[in-house]
């Protein structure tokens, strides 16, 4: 069955809404493949774990463009993570890509984690950017076109919530969704989780 890339008016949601209807759906970034399995939101407003929330930087810029956009930061150095621009120009929020079941490309992603077990190929947010190829390269990319999209799907899953996983600050809002019982979440909890 053939699914459809998903539009603007998909990604034009408030930021916990898109979190959690992107559960199940397809990321695809040249030939690889994921069904999203594990979002967090991150807000403007009084969410001091979101990078926009001190305002508009050169690094955070790519959030306060419109919805659809792919936001491509790294950590410690060394990990890239993939957020998605979600709600209006200027709002400055999106929701992270944590955790992906791989659908096509495993071989590719074997490579890359160098490790032939699935579930460690995509589940947490850097581990998905290496598995997939994505790198700062695809910064403030449209996702409304091209070899680098969101495709729509029939899955309709049982969505649990937590606490989002290692942050400082903002660490104890609830902004953390993932697909119940599935194997490729990063953790199946984190505090506060139902």
């Amino acid at each position: 069955m053939t699914y459809m890339p998903l539009g603007k008016k998909f990604f034009n949601q408030p930021t916990v809404n898109l979190a959690k209807a992107l559960l199940g759906k397809y990321l695809v970034f040249k030939n690889m493949k994921g069904i999203i399995v594990e979002t967090e939101a991150y807000l403007y407003k009084n969410d001091p774990g979101c990078h926009a929330s001190r305002g508009i930087t050169s690094r955070n810029a790519p959030m306060f463009e419109s919805a659809g956009r792919a936001y491509v930061y790294l950590i410690y150095g060394m990990y890239h993570c993939l957020n998605i621009v979600s709600g209006k120009k200027g709002e400055g929020e999106a929701v992270l890509i944590r955790a992906l079941e791989p659908v096509a490309g495993i071989e590719i992603m074997q490579k890359r984690r160098k490790t032939k077990k699935i579930e460690n190929l995509c589940n947490g947010p850097g581990k998905l950017t290496q598995a997939f190829g994505i790198t700062r390269k695809q910064n403030n990319l449209s996702l409304l076109s091209g070899d680098f999209r969101v495709y729509d799907s029939k899955i309709k899953p049982e969505i649990s919530t937590s606490a989002r996983i290692g942050l400082s600050e903002g660490k104890e809002l609830q902004l953390r969704f993932f697909i119940t019982g599935n194997r490729f979440v990063s953790k199946p909890y984190s505090s506060g989780g139902k």
